[in-house]
């Protein structure tokens, strides 16, 4: 068994939680993270630095598709940072995940 763990970048933590607490509603995930983290990046042009909120969203393998488009629609960045993170994890965890998913 195995799940995945989606790494979202978000420009402040009440960003980040406001999307994550659609995504629990809508039962696309059945836990979020939330990390600090300072980013420089190329955008548009120049490099770019910036402090940032990471998500680290749980859900099951089969959500993938959906919670990607779900977070493009409300995401306000212009070009979010949606990546999935092939993951395993103690038995117990697991079905915890699967269970709390649609």
């Amino acid at each position: 068994m195995s799940f995945i763990i989606v790494y979202v970048t978000h420009k402040n933590l009440e960003e980040a939680k406001k999307i994550a607490s659609h995504l629990l509603e809508k039962k696309l995930i059945a836990c979020a993270n939330f990390f600090p983290i300072s980013s420089s990046y190329w955008w548009k042009g120049s490099i770019e630095t910036s402090d940032e909120i990471v998500s680290l969203l749980k859900t099951k393998n089969e959500n993938w598709i959906k919670l990607k488009n779900e977070i493009k629609k409300i995401h306000p960045y212009e070009t979010p940072c949606i990546m999935k993170l092939n993951v395993e994890a103690n038995e117990d965890y697991e079905s915890w995940i699967l269970k709390e998913t649609k």
